[in-house]
C-alpha cells in the first residue's frame, strides 16, 4: 500500500509544480520584452551606493561577451570574450572557434579604452587566463595552453598544451576556471582539484608541474591581503580557505571538517531593483517574490576581495560578489574573529550596485592599477547554458525576446564622485629596486604585480633589499610580500626566518614560520632548533601563530611535535580548526600521541574538547588499520579498573562506530581479553560492534557477531561515522559529545 500512495504524492507534487509553472509564466510574461540599451542608456539604469559613480570603460563592438578581465603590468586591460556562448536558445554553434582574447588600451588618458588588439582568436569558449613568466596561460573548452608573444606585437606567436584535459567537460559553469596565482606561485582554479606552476620556477621551462589540491568553488577565484583564497557557488555567495592550500589534507588517516571551503556568511538574500523573471527556476515558489524579484542568490560568481585604494577606506577588504541573474553586485564587509572570518551585508535591502536593465549581467570583477573596481558586463538576455535551460526559461526567453541579440558587452569602472585617475605607470620597465619599494604600496594590485615581476625576473641581486624590507619595513604587508618574494627567488634564509618567528606582528611571524618548514624538513639542525623555539614560545604566541605552529609541527621531530601538539590542543582544543590542524600534522603518529595523552597529567580532566580529540585520534588509528597499535590500545584499556574512565569510553565509542560501519575486519594474532565474553567492562551492544571489527584465531567476525541488525545499511553506517566527526567538531561544544546538552550552553 506504500507504493501507490507514494506515486500519488509524486503525481500531486508534479501537478502543483506544473500549475505553479503556468501561473508564474503568465505573471512573468506580463513583463514584456527587455529591449537592448545603448551604453549610455544602460548607465542611466544603475543604482549605486552614495558617493560613488560608474563609468564606461569599453563596449561593443570593441569587446563582445566579456567573461574575464585582467590588467597586465603596464595597465593594459586583457579581456576574455566567450563569443560562442549560447548563440541561440538551443546553443547551436557553441563549438565554433569564435572566442578570443583581446588587449585594450587607453592611449589618450581620457579614461576610456580607445585601442584594441586581438592577442589570440579561434578559441572555443575561452574561460580563464593568467600572466606567467614569459607568456600567458589561456583556458578554453578542453585544454589549458601556454601562449607566448615572441616579438612584442601583443599577438600570440606560440601555443603549447599545458593540460589537454583542463576543461574537458566543456560546460561553462562546471569546468575549471580562474587561474589565480597564489603567494606560493601555484596557479589555483575554481571548480577544480588541480593546481599548476612552472617546473623549478624557470621562465624558459617547457615543463609544467601539476599537483592535486582541495576542490574550490564554481566560477571565479581571488584572495585577500593574507593570501586566503575566496570563491563561491551559484547558490552560496562567499566561501574562503582559512588556511594555506593542502595543509589540512596531509594526513590520509583524517578527513578535516573545517578550514577549507569555509562559508563566510549564511545570508543568501539579494535585493534587485527590477523583476527577474528570466531565471531558470522562476516557476518554483520561493524563487521570486510577489513582484517577481529574485529572493536569493542563484548565479553567484566571481567573488573579489577588493584591495584597491580608489574607493573610500571603508571598502578596503570588502568582498564583492556578482549576481548576473539578479542584475546586481553584492557588497560584503569582511571581519576577522580570531582564527575565523565572517562577512555581512552592510546595507540589507539595498545592493552595492543594481540595475533596472535586465541585460546587465556582471560576471567578473578586477581591481585596476588605478585602484578602481572594474566590472565585466556580458550584456545579454540569456545567461543560462543550454545544458540546464528549463522549459520555463526557454518559453520565457523566446516570448520576451531575450535570446537576441548576442555579442554585446561592456566594461564598467566604479570610482568615487569627482575622482581623478592617477598618472599611469609601466611597471614592466621599473627597476628592481623600485619594485621592492612597490611591495609596500597601499594598493594590493601594485604589491602583487611587483612581487610577480621580481620573482619572474629572477634577479637575485635584490636579495639584500628584500631582506632589509622583511626585517625593518614599516608596513606589515610590505614585509609579508618581501618574505614571499624571497621565497619565490629561492633566497629564504633560515637565520632571518628563525629570528622573525618571534616578531610581534602575527602575519610576519606566521609567514616566517611557514617558510621555514621546507628548510627544516631537510636540515636536521634547523629542525631541532625550530622545535626548541616553538616549545619555548607557544604559551606567549598569538592565536594566529598558534595555528601555524600546529601545522608546522608536522615537520618537526616526533618527540617535539607530539609535546607541542599535546600542549596546544590541551589549551586551544575547543577550536575545531586547531583540532583539524593538529590531526593534519600527525600522519602515522596518532597512536604515539594518544599514548602520551593517556598518561599526561594535563589530559586527565574531562573536557568536551579533549574528549573530541581523543575520538578523532582513535578514528585515525582505526582507519590506519595497524593490528599492533589496535591490539595495544585494547590491552591498555583492559588494564584500567572499572568503571572505565572518560578517555577509555571515548576510545571505545570511536572504535564501536567504526565497527558498526562494517569495515573490513582487522586481523589480530591474539584474542584481546577486553573483548572476551566474560568481560563486563563493555556494554553488550558496543561489544558486539567491536567484535565485528576484529578477527583472531577462533573468531571470525562475520559469523561470531551477535550484534543486533542495524537499522542502517552499509552506506548509511559510513555516513553516520562521518557525521559523528562533523557533530563533534561543529555541535558538541554546545550540545555535548553525547547530544545530551550542556548547562548554560545548549539543550539536548
Amino acid at each position: 500500500m506504500v507504493k501507490p500512495a507514494y506515486s500519488i504524492s509524486l503525481i500531486c507534487a508534479g501537478l502543483l509544480c506544473l500549475l505553479s509553472f503556468k501561473t508564474n509564466l503568465r505573471t512573468t510574461l506580463a513583463e514584456g520584452p527587455s529591449p537592448v540599451k545603448t551604453p549610455a542608456e544602460e548607465q542611466a539604469t544603475f543604482q549605486l551606493e552614495p558617493g560613488l559613480s560608474i563609468q564606461l570603460v569599453a563596449a561593443e563592438p570593441m569587446i563582445q561577451d566579456p567573461v574575464v578581465i585582467n590588467f597586465d603590468e603596464d595597465g593594459r586591460l586583457w579581456v576574455i570574450e566567450m563569443r560562442g556562448f549560447m548563440p541561440d536558445i538551443n546553443g547551436d554553434g557553441e563549438d565554433k572557434r569564435v572566442g578570443r582574447v583581446s588587449i585594450l588600451e587607453d592611449t589618450n588618458g581620457d579614461g576610456q579604452m580607445d585601442a584594441s588588439k586581438i592577442y589570440l582568436d579561434s578559441l572555443v569558449m575561452p574561460r580563464a587566463m593568467a600572466f606567467v613568466p614569459g607568456g600567458v596561460l589561456i583556458a578554453e573548452n578542453g585544454a589549458l595552453w601556454l601562449t607566448k608573444d615572441l616579438n612584442g606585437d601583443l599577438k600570440a606567436d606560440t601555443k603549447t598544451v599545458v593540460d589537454a584535459q583542463y576543461a574537458a567537460s566543456g560546460l561553462p559553469e562546471h569546468a575549471p576556471n580562474g587561474l589565480w596565482r597564489g603567494l606560493d606561485n601555484w596557479y589555483y582554479s575554481a571548480k577544480a582539484r588541480l593546481r599548476y606552476r612552472l617546473a623549478g620556477g624557470n621562465p624558459n621551462a617547457i615543463q609544467w608541474e601539476r599537483d592535486s589540491t582541495e576542490f574550490r568553488g564554481q566560477w571565479g577565484i581571488s584572495y585577500d591581503d593574507k593570501g586566503r583564497l575566496y570563491y563561491n557557488y551559484n547558490w552560496s555567495q562567499l566561501h574562503a580557505d582559512l588556511v594555506a592550500p593542502n595543509y589540512l589534507s596531509r594526513n590520509k588517516n583524517h578527513k578535516p571538517t573545517t578550514g577549507i571551503d569555509y562559508g563566510l556568511t549564511i545570508d543568501r538574500r539579494v535585493y534587485p531593483i527590477r523583476p527577474n523573471p528570466a531565471v531558470n527556476r522562476g516557476y518554483i515558489p520561493g524563487t521570486l517574490d510577489k513582484e517577481g524579484h529574485l529572493l536569493e542568490f542563484t548565479a553567484a560568481c566571481s567573488p573579489l576581495a577588493y584591495r584597491g585604494t580608489a574607493l573610500p577606506a571603508a571598502y578596503y577588504g570588502n568582498a564583492f560578489v556578482c549576481e548576473p541573474a539578479g542584475n546586481l553586485i553584492k557588497r560584503n564587509v569582511v571581519e576577522e574573529k580570531g582564527l575565523l572570518i565572517t562577512a555581512h551585508d552592510p546595507h540589507p535591502g539595498t545592493e552595492f550596485l543594481a540595475s533596472t536593465d535586465e541585460r546587465f549581467r556582471p560576471v567578473h570583477m578586477a581591481t585596476g592599477p588605478d585602484g578602481a573596481l572594474y566590472i565585466a558586463d556580458m550584456y545579454r538576455g540569456l545567461i543560462q547554458h543550454k545544458a540546464y535551460v528549463t522549459p520555463y526559461l526557454k518559453e520565457q526567453t523566446l516570448a520576451r525576446e531575450l535570446d537576441k541579440p548576442v555579442n554585446r558587452g561592456r566594461i564598467w569602472r566604479i570610482v568615487p564622485q569627482n575622482w581623478k585617475a592617477p598618472k599611469p605607470r609601466k611597471l614592466s620597465i621599473a627597476s628592481s629596486d623600485k619594485l621592492v619599494a612597490e611591495l609596500s604600496n597601499p594598493d594590493g594590485w601594485h604589491r602583487d604585480v611587483a612581487q610577480h615581476l621580481l620573482i619572474d625576473r629572477a634577479d637575485k641581486r635584490v636579495g639584500s633589499a628584500l631582506t632589509n624590507l622583511a626585517l625593518k619595513g614599516e608596513q606589515p604587508l610590505g614585509r609579508f610580500h618581501a618574505l614571499w618574494t624571497l621565497d619565490g627567488l629561492a633566497l629564504s634564509n633560515p637565520t632571518m626566518l628563525s629570528g622573525l618567528v618571534a616578531d610581534p606582528n602575527a602575519l610576519v611571524s606566521s609567514t616566517a614560520l611557514r617558510l621555514l618548514e621546507p628548510i627544516a624538513k631537510t636540515d636536521k639542525t634547523v629542525r631541532a632548533k625550530l622545535g626548541e623555539q616553538l616549545l619555548a614560545r607557544w604559551e606567549q604566541a598569538p592565536i594566529e601563530q598558534i595555528l601555524q605552529m600546529t601545522f608546522t609541527a608536522g615537520i618537526l621531530d616526533p618527540s617535539a611535535a607530539q609535546l607541542l601538539l599535546a600542549n596546544i590542543v590541551g589549551r586551544y582544543g575547543e577550536s575545531a580548526l586547531i583540532r583539524d590542524a593538529a590531526m593534519s600534522s600527525l600522519q602515522n603518529q596518532e597512536f604515539a600521541l594518544l599514548q602520551r595523552l593517556l598518561k599526561s597529567p594535563q589530559w586527565q580532566t574531562q573536557e568536551p574538547a579533549k574528549e573530541i580529540f581523543i575520538e578523532m585520534l582513535t578514528a585515525a588509528i582505526v582507519k590506519k588499520r595497524n593490528p599492533t597499535e589496535l591490539s595495544t590500545l585494547l590491552a591498555v584499556i583492559d588494564t584500567h579498573k572499572e568503571p572505565l574512565g572518560w578517555q577509555d569510553k571515548a576510545i571505545l565509542t570511536s572504535m564501536s562506530i567504526a565497527g558498526s560501519s562494517k569495515i573490513k575486519p582487522v586481523k589480530l594474532t591474539v584474542a584481546p581479553s577486553l573483548l572476551a565474553k566474560s568481560s563486563h567492562k563493555i556494554d553488550p551492544s558496543r561489544l558486539a560492534s567491536l567484535e565485528t571489527m576484529f578477527e583472531w584465531p577462533g573468531h571470525v567476525a562475520a559469523k561470531s557477531s551477535s550484534a543486533k541488525k542495524s537499522l542502517l545499511n552499509d552506506d548509511e553506517q559510513k555516513l553516520f561515522a562521518s557525521g559523528r566527526q562533523l557533530y563533534l567538531n561543529t555541535c558538541s561544544g554546545c550540545h555535548g559529545t553525547d547530544g545530551a546538552g550542556l548547562p548554560r550552553f545548549g539543550p539536548p
